[in-house]
């Protein structure tokens, strides 16, 4: 069974919980993760070129293995990762023993009151495309929720009107464009091939 057809089957067991149920099965060794990969992603890769984080704080969404949280951190930036999956933040921790980044169990669905626009970067990097389409709508807003000043989101495409036989449940225009809600506004939106590369900042009002 390849990793997309674990993916799929636990997803369609556990809408709601299928990290948690892939992350253990990974550890237990009957499964693997798709997004288990030794490098950062490159379209972040490809964003931060010339990005000096020092002095600023980062939340890194759906951290999983820590690929992305661990560039960030090389940055200079104070990197905060979360997964609601316990198993995989317990495998992220071993993985980087001597980590500098914050890894913790959290829910992108309820996240900590504290964390309300807490971080001066955040990363969504491809996990609201990872949560059922209904689900979207509620996910998006909390990304935005959690940016003090500036968000970066990363996510395959998705033609409007569409339909995704996920998982994933890649990301259409309209919902791109409403990350831009809450004071953020699109600095720049980048499709390239089928992934999406889009930046927010929040605006912040003159007197």
């Amino acid at each position: 069974m390849s990793a997309d057809d674990d993916t799929r089957r636990l997803q369609a067991a556990n809408p709601t919980g299928w990290f948690e149920d892939l992350y253990a099965e990974a550890d237990a060794g009957t499964a693997s993760v798709p997004w288990d990969q030794p490098h950062p992603q490159r379209h972040l890769v490809e964003w931060a070129a010339g990005v000096d984080g020092t002095g600023r704080s980062a939340l890194v969404v759906g951290c999983g293995y820590g690929r992305d949280s661990e560039f960030l951190a090389t940055l200079g930036f104070d990197v905060t990762a979360f997964d609601i999956s316990p198993t995989g933040i317990t495998a992220v921790q071993a993985r980087h023993p001597d980590s500098k980044v914050r890894y913790v169990v959290a829910d992108l669905l309820s996240p900590p009151a504290e964390w309300h626009h807490a971080f001066d970067l955040v990363v969504e990097n491809m996990t609201v495309q990872a949560l059922p389409v209904d689900q979207h709508a509620q996910a998006i807003e909390q990304v935005a929720w959690l940016t003090g000043s500036q968000l970066l989101v990363l996510a395959v495409a998705r033609e409007e009107g569409s339909v995704a036989d996920g998982p994933p449940w890649p990301l259409t225009p309209s919902e791109i464009k409403a990350f831009a809600v809450d004071g953020l506004a699109p600095v720049k939106i980048r499709r390239d091939e089928v992934r999406w590369t889009a930046e927010f900042v929040r605006q912040v009002a003159m007197n």
